[in-house]
């Protein structure tokens, strides 16, 4: 059996205030060995979850594990679970929202803003309370972020089958609603006794802290089981300091990675979110310096390098810098480190298929991309450990010097697009509103916390948005979901309430999902909200356009309208009625000046603003496949067909430089 290096202090978290907590710890088990307490099940899952604890940021003690649970009460949870939480409110705040999905969402960013540190669980009634959380569970499930979902289930007496909301199936008596998140999720249990807890618990907790296993976990509660009292062992309960595991790397696997490496003449990094999970960002800093080589960032793991770090690149793949995809087109090896190499990240498949891959990731089935060389191990340890054994080795001078040359411009053309003038009677476009947000910022080095989902925005922002520090940069892009924006925007600014945190979002995601505006007022959780009107799904509209299609469906004035028309929706004043302070302003100079307002108000500031459906930046991206029929008949989709059919039999080798709507198309 090949050994493993052994993981350092850091990882286990032995501080001196932790050590004193897992004496207590051990303390208190030996006085309650043998004790039991009579609790119902929702009683003993609430004070369970309580008295889970993580050794704090700054090392000087531990702080809960569990941040809160968000909370919508209907029946299946509010007799059983709502009484539980109301006991224990002090040390397990119990946060009410105004949508199921939305609240999921909070807490997912949560979890994300704490690089997996931190989260929250989330509680729902039986029925559309539960399935509303299924889009949530979905993109924590793509994102590999830690959600602890308890959706009340029907009753397991089935005395009063079927009970309000019960779905049920003719040849299958045990199933309900909630078994729809066994996909989504990575550990899903239905709790049908109390004493169940005593294996499941333990379980779902090792999953939620395991950088290999990290996703959703389920646990349905039937709400009949939910009021049923055992007596739990007293142990149970002691309080337990939590060690988040992540794999340390194998020697074998570090010396076929340094091997390939040491061959290579023409290194790139690619950064993935496993950088910013594994507290990364250091240990990628160095070994990109000393080593001389080029990094590119993914969507989540963008921040992981400061913008202005000499070798970042910027933004890889189809929304990618010119600087990043000239550099990864012409690699012969690419270290991939904590990244899932999606389709967006890798231009469907095209834009670095000469290049031997080595792929560092916890999870081996992540890596297992592109014909990698596999690193199983979190990435923290397997740089370090790369690092040392690669002591001496450096890239080609050449090719570090190109990477240099390359990313100064980047950053040069940057500046350029976010600092252009807007010109008389033109609507700004994105970039036009991220240099605004941006020149806000009253600190010297920007400190602000972007968050951003769908639309042609994650475009922009990864494009041209700085990211000065870890986690500056917050865009749920692995699932891309509308409506995530607000909510998640909550989630952050509970997580890191010092900073400020600025959601943009479009127009169209704003009326998909605004009602944690409320939340976010109810809470004291100031958000700066930004709406790009643009007036439709102008993103859609442009991918249907390249791919031959019709304007149809996509802006309000290409769908089927009513006499009256399509309205015009009056954001501030949505915004207003929610409880935020909100404006609306017509063009870059107002907008610099509402912005001071916005950082200035002690409340949630809404500040909307009408955008080009068409612009976006010209410069870098990627191809990305998206099917076009084989027939229509509609010249314009044939054309588009052709264009295809090309790119699909050049994919081993993409042009370097490819037509406007096909690398533009997404955004």
């Amino acid at each position: 059996m090949n050994k493993r290096i052994m993981q350092d202090d850091a990882l286990s978290a032995s501080s001196a205030a932790q050590t004193h907590a897992q004496t207590q710890e051990q303390a208190q088990a030996h006085a309650n060995a043998g004790a039991t307490l009579r609790l119902t099940m929702a009683q003993a899952l609430v004070r369970y979850l309580a008295a889970q604890r993580v050794a704090s940021e700054d090392g000087s003690g531990t702080e809960p594990l569990f941040g809160g649970v968000f909370a919508i009460f209907g029946h299946g949870n509010v007799a059983g679970i709502g009484e539980a939480l109301y006991q224990h409110r002090d040390e397990l705040p119990t946060l009410r929202a105004h949508n199921e999905q939305a609240m999921a969402h909070s807490a997912i960013a949560y979890a994300k803003a704490h690089f997996r540190r931190r989260m929250m669980a989330v509680t729902t009634s039986i029925g559309p309370g539960a399935t509303n959380l299924l889009t949530a569970a979905a993109l924590a499930h793509v994102n590999r972020l830690p959600v602890l979902l308890l959706p009340g289930d029907i009753f397991v007496s089935r005395a009063p089958d079927p009970v309000l909301q019960q779905l049920e199936d003719c040849a299958d008596g045990g199933v309900s609603a909630n078994d729809a998140f066994k996909p989504l999720s990575r550990y899903f249990d239905r709790i049908v006794h109390p004493a169940q807890l005593l294996s499941a618990l333990p379980r779902a907790i090792r999953v939620l802290t395991d950088a290999a296993l990290c996703g959703p976990v389920t646990l349905a509660l039937p709400q009949d089981v939910q009021a049923q009292a055992w007596d739990f062992p007293a142990d149970f309960f002691a309080t337990r300091v939590i060690r988040f595991h992540a794999p340390a790397p194998r020697i074998d696997e570090i010396e076929a990675a340094c091997a390939r490496l040491r061959q290579a003449k023409h290194p790139l990094i690619v950064a993935g979110g496993g950088v910013l999970y594994g507290r990364a960002a250091d240990a990628l800093q160095h070994f990109a310096s000393a080593h001389g080589i080029p990094v590119a960032e993914t969507q989540a793991g963008k921040s992981a390098l400061a913008w202005n770090d000499p070798l970042n690149t910027g933004a890889l793949g189809v929304t990618g810098s010119p600087a990043a995809n000239a550099l990864a087109h012409d690699a012969d090896c690419v270290l991939a480190v904590g990244t899932r190499l999606q389709d967006f990240t890798t231009g469907s498949n095209t834009l670095f298929t000469q290049a031997d891959v080595i792929a560092i990731n916890a999870n081996a089935f992540d890596g297992l991309k592109h014909r990698a060389l596999v690193v199983e191990a979190d990435a923290r340890l397997a740089l370090d450990a790369l690092g040392e054994s690669l002591h001496g080795w450096h890239a080609e001078r050449a090719w570090t010097a190109r990477a240099h040359k390359l990313a100064a411009s980047w950053r040069d053309t940057v500046h350029t697009l976010t600092h252009a003038p807007q010109r008389d009677a033109v609507l700004p476009y994105e970039g036009d509103v991220i240099g605004a947000v941006q020149r806000s910022s009253t600190h010297s080095a920007n400190d602000d916390i972007v968050v951003c989902a769908a639309g042609t925005l994650p475009a922009e922002l990864h494009k041209l948005w700085r990211a000065g520090r870890p986690g500056a940069y917050h865009v749920e892009y692995g699932y891309s979901c509308m409506g995530y924006e607000i909510a998640g925007g909550l989630g952050v600014k509970l997580a890191r309430p010092e900073r400020e945190v600025i959601v943009m979002l479009g127009d169209g995601s704003y009326l998909m999902l605004n009602s944690e505006i409320a939340t976010s007022v109810m809470l004291d959780a100031k958000l700066i909200v930004i709406v790009l009107d643009n007036r439709g799904f102008g993103c859609i509209n442009r991918l249907q356009q390249a791919c031959g299609g019709a304007p149809f469906n996509n802006l309000l004035a290409d769908s089927l309208q009513g006499a009256a028309g399509a309205p015009r929706i009056d954001f501030a004043a949505h915004a207003r009625a929610l409880g935020a302070e909100a404006e609306h302003v017509g063009h870059l100079a107002e907008l610099e000046a509402a912005l001071r307002r916005a950082r200035a108000a002690t409340r949630t500031y809404v500040i909307s603003i009408d955008t080009d459906p068409a612009r976006t930046t010209g410069d870098g991206g990627w191809w990305w496949e998206v099917a076009v029929p084989e027939v229509s008949p509609r010249e314009a989709v044939r054309v588009a067909r052709a264009k295809y059919d090309a790119q699909l039999a050049a994919r081993a080798e993409p042009p370097a430089s490819l037509p406007h709507d096909a690398r533009h198309a997404h955004e």
